[in-house]
């Protein structure tokens, strides 16, 4: 048995089988998944389990060099967009340089075909979806 905080097996695999700078897209219940990308789908009912709570465990397990934000998510749900903006400041304090973007929300459904996988949340919040760029432990 795992002893750290993630024990869902598609998502540890997943971490597990990443290179530097492959993506996986955390997403709110509605983004629409493109499908040819693996889609790992947690939603249970609305807002369960949070897209905060999703990114917080996948940050525990993964090392990441960058973020891809759409700019919609600053503007229009600002509080979460900042409650994620905390979670990356507290990895950066531990010595990784971080690089955070921002497209628009079109090109950002565009760009998650390119993540190895979609991980949806239960998430009712608009624009609560980050992608995360896999880094290196060394």
């Amino acid at each position: 048995m795992k002893k750290t905080a993630l024990i869902n097996a598609e998502l540890s695999y997943l971490v597990a089988s990443l290179g530097h700078f492959d993506e996986i897209t955390i997403c709110d219940a509605g983004l629409p998944v493109p499908s040819q990308t693996q889609r790992i789908d947690l939603a249970l009912t609305h807002g369960v389990p949070a897209f905060i709570d999703t990114a917080k465990v996948l940050l525990g397990e993964m090392q990441i060099c960058g973020v891809i934000l759409a700019e919609e998510f600053q503007q229009v749900s600002p509080d979460l967009h900042s409650a994620l903006q905390e979670l990356i400041a507290k990895e950066q304090k531990q010595g990784k340089e971080i690089s955070v973007s921002y497209i628009s929300h079109e090109e950002f459904k565009g760009r998650t075909r390119e993540s190895k996988a979609v991980v949806r949340t239960g998430e009712c919040t608009p624009y609560a979806n980050v992608i995360f760029q896999a880094g290196v432990v060394f």
